[in-house]
């Protein structure tokens, strides 16, 4: 094979990817907190025919603006109310991700860096997870990396003035959705790393490229009229989402998501496996030869600038979560490609190299996996995703194998496609294999435990708990008691949604002459206590279910 495909490869090639891409994202069930969070609210909104004001479990939910929920609803409403639709918009714009990935490096570093970029994110450990599960955080990337894709683009030297704001409107309107996607950072970020890039390289004239006037109509017209709507309807919001989600999330520890200053070192170690040794060869060489670079933009030094911004921004912050680096990966995509297009295979392969035992461990230590259960019947679910993690982890090392034995050939391109089609296998199998251990963070059985009681008048409870991917799989939500946890706002802003106390919940159901309550097991002994007309209907390790019937 040659260092390169024909067309007709090139276009099996994206056929063959996509089919991988998007073949598991209704075999998979929904995992708690976040995917059920994410699949929920956007059913509320069809339910309700509300898509104004986010809910979740029927409660006002202020956290995330609602781009993401509006495309998974309108997924809803046109496909069905699914596991596969709820990931949808995460599969989307991740698989978009790379084609605008490919786009852009063509354009500013040739199609050969291109090609390899494209390989490269779509094989990159953190960001093909990210892709298949429902969070924010993929559209949000998307939409950073658009804006900043677009941004560089119109800087491009080819380009008439036509063009240049052509694109400069489009790096704005793709700022506008990522604000409209999770908030502020998705301006405040490339704005701050641009204005850092601007002083570093004392490229003052940037700013008159900007389209600023122009460029700041377009960004308000779009995200502003939500806000605006949502502000009139509830004047709460404001403080909630501006004040509390952006400045008091990012200066405590108010979420309990603390971690210490080298939390991410790990995660980017491992996220941009297999890759994680060319990252950093490239950031050295690149960092390196762009200072010999002189030109009125140089995407290089922008792309270092945005990778050092990012990481070092969220180290600061007093939230932390793997996530939060992904917008970083589509930029170091365009670097370690155009490295790629450039590197010797001796080279690659000396890189590669230390990667082969990390595979091999995974292959002997999957069978380990149970003794991390602390119930037997986690055990039995855990010894199930092992011999998933065993094959995923041998396909891996094949394929590392595989590519080493064609650099050794001088067999550049082929090496690579052949590790970036094993590793995204390997993923994707390792994905589809946790719905054997999903259980126990899914709620699946227990929706299927109540469906036959439910009626259109049952009262629906959940104590001291809210199990996340209940309520979509059950298509009704449910009463809280003495547990109100990240809906303690919405519920402060309409507190008969909620019970306080399990005193108020046991007035509540002697009244009632259908009603079921889920519990874990902790709190199944309270119950028992209050003497309440009442039959256990399903209990497990976990949870337990009691029916008023």
């Amino acid at each position: 094979m040659k260092d390169g495909l024909s067309a007709r490869g090139w276009l099996a090639l994206i056929l063959t990817v996509a089919l991988v891409w998007f073949s598991n994202l209704e075999y998979r069930l929904l995992v708690k907190p976040d995917e059920g969070r994410y699949a929920e609210i956007p059913r509320e909104m069809v339910a309700s025919g509300d898509w104004l004001m986010p809910r979740l479990n029927g409660i006002k939910y202020y956290e995330k603006p609602p781009l993401q929920y509006w495309a998974t609803a309108a997924a809803y409403e046109v496909f069905g109310e699914h596991q596969w639709t709820s990931r949808l918009w995460a599969a989307l714009t991740g698989f978009l991700g790379l084609l605008l990935t490919w786009y852009t490096a063509a354009r500013l570093f040739g199609r050969p860096a291109a090609h390899y970029a494209t390989l490269l994110l779509g094989s990159s450990l953190l960001y093909v997870s990210m892709s298949h599960i429902n969070t924010l955080d993929m559209g949000v990337t998307f939409f950073i990396t658009l804006g900043l894709f677009s941004l560089m683009l119109a800087q491009h030297n080819p380009y008439s003035t036509g063009q240049r704001r052509a694109w400069m409107w489009l790096a704005w309107a793709a700022l506008a959705l990522a604000v409209l996607s999770k908030g502020l950072m998705g301006v405040i970020l490339p704005g701050a790393a641009l204005f850092l890039y601007i002083v570093i390289q004392r490229e003052w004239g940037l700013f008159k490229r900007l389209h600023l006037v122009s460029g700041l109509a377009l960004f308000f017209a779009i995200c502003a009229p939500w806000f605006y709507l949502v502000i009139q309807a509830h004047p709460e919001f404001f403080d909630r989402f501006f004040i509390y989600e952006h400045y008091t999330r990012f200066t405590t520890k108010d979420l309990g998501r603390y971690q210490p200053w080298y939390y991410f070192i790990p995660v980017l170690l491992l996220g941009a496996l297999p890759w994680t040794l060319l990252l950093f060869d490239t950031l050295l060489r690149v960092w390196r030869d762009s200072a010999r670079t002189v030109r009125e933009f140089n995407p290089e030094r922008f792309l270092l600038v945005w990778l050092g911004f990012i990481y070092l921004f969220f180290t600061a912050s007093g939230s932390k979560l793997p996530s939060y680096l992904l917008p970083m990966f589509p930029a170091m995509a365009l670097l370690m490609g155009q490295r790629l297009a450039q590197i010797e295979p001796s080279r690659l392969a000396k890189l590669l190299w230390p990667i082969v035992p990390l595979a091999a461990l995974g292959v002997f230590a999957a069978p380990k996996l149970p003794q991390l259960a602390n119930y037997p019947e986690q055990a039995a679910l855990y010894a199930d995703y092992a011999r998933w993690i065993m094959a995923a982890a041998a396909i891996w090392l094949l394929a590392l194998l595989a590519a080493l034995r064609l650099l050794n050939k001088a067999r550049r391109f082929s090496a690579v496609l052949t590790l970036a089609l094993g590793s995204l296998l390997a993923m994707q199998l390792a994905l589809s294999g946790y719905n054997s251990a999903a259980r126990e963070r899914n709620g699946l059985h227990l929706a299927q435990a109540m469906q036959p009681l439910v009626k259109p008048d049952t009262a629906l409870y959940q104590i001291l708990t809210y199990e996340q991917t209940v309520p979509f799989y059950l298509k009704r939500t449910f009463t809280l008691v003495q547990h109100v946890d990240e809906m303690a706002f919405g519920v402060s802003q309409e507190p008969q949604l909620a019970v306080p106390t399990l005193a108020e919940f046991a007035a509540r159901w002697r009244t009632q002459s259908s009603a079921l309550a889920l519990m874990p097991v902790y709190a199944y002994p309270m119950v028992q206590a209050l003497n309440l007309p009442m039959r256990v209907v399903y209990q497990d390790y976990q949870f337990v279910i009691i029916s008023r019937q």
